[in-house]
């Protein structure tokens, strides 16, 4: 049995008619309202050249800190040939460096330079920016509430 494909009226494709009632189920809206934010995002950062993930490690280590490669990868879930390929990109851009632990040689730790933090902020603005056009719908109460929403879902509180 095959499964039906997650995919909105909003990708071009005019032969999308999911049943009504799947329509209204909160696992499938929840699904299209992901993708269509993992979207927005997506756009906004391709327009700097980025990915998700690029912003994400970038966002870790402005907020959280240096971190060791290994830390940074269990820290965000990153497999460890992704998180290498990643940190290479960042670091060719001069975003990131990675520099000998003093403490244990093995180790590099993984920091952000200044062309990195100043790249994050603006950053931080664009990915912003399509989190307010997702959510633009919404009154300004609306998006509050659908915040807290989905921080107890995502809890599991």
């Amino acid at each position: 049995m095959s499964e039906a494909r997650d995919d909105s009226s909003d990708d071009g494709r005019d032969d999308y008619d999911p049943p009504e009632r799947l329509r209204h189920m909160p696992t499938w809206l929840t699904s299209q309202v992901a993708r269509k934010g993992q979207q927005l995002v997506a756009d906004a950062l391709a327009g700097e050249g980025l990915r998700r993930q690029h912003f994400t490690v970038l966002m870790s280590l402005a907020d959280q800190g240096p971190a060791s490669q290994a830390d940074l990868g269990r820290r965000l879930w990153i497999d460890r040939s992704d998180l290498h390929a990643i940190l290479n990109e960042l670091e060719r851009d001069g975003l990131l460096e990675r520099v000998r632990d003093q403490d244990d040689r093995r180790r590099n730790v993984v920091t952000l330079t200044p062309k990195g933090r100043s790249a994050f902020e603006r950053l931080e603005k664009v990915v912003e920016a399509a989190q307010a056009e997702l959510l633009a719908p919404l009154s300004a109460r609306d998006r509050h509430e659908f915040r807290r929403l989905l921080e107890v879902l995502a809890s599991g509180r």
